[in-house]
């Protein structure tokens, strides 16, 4: 899809009435679990939560991808909302704080970072500062960002009381621009016009090769061994991705640096399968199957209090 035809798509303006639409489809008028938006202090994005009233128990903090060119948060609400009934019978008061960044071309690196960071803040305070009960997460683009907010925590002298319990990545995107992103027969993904928006992300052609800009570019086993959360990190990806080979070469990597990678690569299925499933499959249990295999791994690595 053309970057400027998805931008509107997946945008709150279109997305928001299409939410109301399959909600009014099955019989709802009104979200069945509360959420809201976030607008503060440079920070954008939607809230999910049971009960507002009490500090979560556990706080999924999610990037959207889209190639850094389009989507949104509202894009997800249906998919978030989902792993919210999900994480409800597995923790008493789980939250999800999912983050709307700028996009390219109106802005570019550091901008979507920043805003990254800020939002990992706001998390924090959602929780009292207590890391260990945020989960970062993301899927293609926001995985990047995710890895990139993992390693920028890394760098400060405060990284391990700010280091995140846990992190799970669908489908990510390691590296902007790499010979081994290639097309495949069925993935959606094009290799060429993810170049084009990883550029116009990076901004120069510099920035490409930084880690805090392409993650893939840092083969220093030390700081991946102290950007990823002491619990370890969930990766889960389709064999006929794009992507694919970028995301098995930092398995190999993380894992020679003594880093505990839990991997799920889902055998014939494509891009950001977790997010497909749940808009194209017919029963439930096909829908929420990626969904629920990412909440089992949650719960295995943050413990509520």
């Amino acid at each position: 899809m053309p970057s400027k035809i998805g931008r509107v798509f997946f945008s709150k303006g279109v997305a928001s009435p299409f939410f109301t639409f399959r909600m009014l489809r099955h019989g709802y008028l009104h979200s069945p679990i509360p959420w809201r938006e976030i607008s503060i202090e440079g920070v954008r994005g939607l809230l999910i939560i049971h009960d507002e009233s009490q500090k979560p128990d556990v706080v999924i903090y999610y990037c959207h991808g889209g190639g850094f060119s389009m989507g949104s948060a509202y894009f997800y609400l249906e998919p978030l909302l989902a792993l919210q009934t999900l994480l409800k019978g597995q923790f008493k008061n789980p939250a999800i704080m999912a983050l709307d960044y700028d996009l390219v071309p109106d802005a570019s690196y550091p901008t979507q970072l920043e805003q990254t960071g800020a939002g990992y803040d706001y998390t924090l305070s959602l929780v009292d500062n207590d890391a260990s009960c945020i989960c970062v997460a993301g899927d293609s683009a926001g995985a990047t960002l995710v890895l990139s907010l993992l390693l920028n925590i890394a760098c400060g002298q405060d990284y391990a009381t700010r280091r995140p319990g846990y992190a799970t990545l669908i489908s990510p995107w390691i590296s902007l621009v790499s010979s081994n992103n290639r097309n495949t027969p069925s993935d959606f993904l094009n290799a060429q016009s993810l170049e084009l928006y990883g550029r116009q992300y990076a901004g120069s052609q510099e920035n490409l090769f930084d880690p805090l800009v392409s993650p893939g570019s840092c083969t220093d086993l030390r700081w991946w061994a102290q950007a990823v959360p002491a619990n370890g990190i969930y990766i889960t990806y389709g064999s006929e991705e794009v992507l694919g080979p970028e995301t098995r070469n930092l398995v190999h990597r993380l894992r020679k640096g003594g880093v505990k990678v839990s991997v799920k690569e889902e055998s014939g299925l494509i891009h950001a399968w977790v997010i497909a499933r749940l808009f194209l499959e017919e029963t439930m249990e096909e829908r929420v199957k990626g969904m629920r295999e990412l909440v089992k791994m949650v719960r295995r690595n943050i413990r509520a209090a």
